[in-house]
């Protein structure tokens, strides 16, 4: 899309996409090849059994992306949406269609269901919580368009110009232009 100061190093990272996108896919290993710490907004989001939210969300937030290095995977919820956008040199914008997102959102769902993994938290999908419009694939659905437009629009906003901003329209094409990274 855009990238200011092209040989300035990229060391506060935004991976961002909608439910289901990927994000963790680049994050992690792009994490490991810059040694840069890694945050999962989810898991900072949830910190207790029953879906917990964090009540020092904004703070935690705060104090971590007040570092000079660091890798975030979310567009981050309404509190702190700001904040990382602002503090963030670097944007991966993993902007995937429904078609590609729902598959690996209810196959991920599925897993974690049958296999009882422990999540954020200590919690766990269950097969009532896919009745809930808070499930993932409920929440892949519904908010798909939204989160997308919400995206796109911090992308293009003035305010964010001077981030290196990547777009890509499926998680595999972050493997296959790392480079760009």
């Amino acid at each position: 899309m855009r990238a200011a100061g092209q040989g300035a190093p990229k060391e506060r990272i935004l991976v961002v996409g909608v439910t289901g996108a990927g994000k963790s896919t680049p994050a992690r290993p792009l994490s490991g090849r810059l040694g840069l710490p890694y945050h999962e907004m989810d898991a900072l989001y949830f910190n207790g059994p029953g879906w917990a939210v964090n009540d020092g969300l904004a703070a935690d937030v705060a104090r971590l992306t007040a570092g000079p290095r660091w890798i975030v995977d979310s567009l981050g919820s309404p509190e702190v949406r700001d904040l990382l956008w602002d503090r963030a040199d670097t944007v991966v914008w993993l902007d995937c269609p429904r078609r590609v997102v729902m598959p690996r959102v209810l196959r991920r769902s599925v897993r974690r269901t049958v296999t009882r993994e422990a999540l954020f938290g200590g919690n766990r999908e269950t097969w009532s919580g896919w009745l809930s419009r808070e499930h993932p694939a409920w929440w892949a659905w519904s908010q798909h368009g939204a989160r997308g437009r919400e995206i796109g629009r911090r992308a293009g906003d003035p305010r964010f110009a001077p981030l290196h901003t990547h777009r890509f329209g499926h998680p595999d094409d972050t493997a296959a232009r790392p480079a760009s990274l």
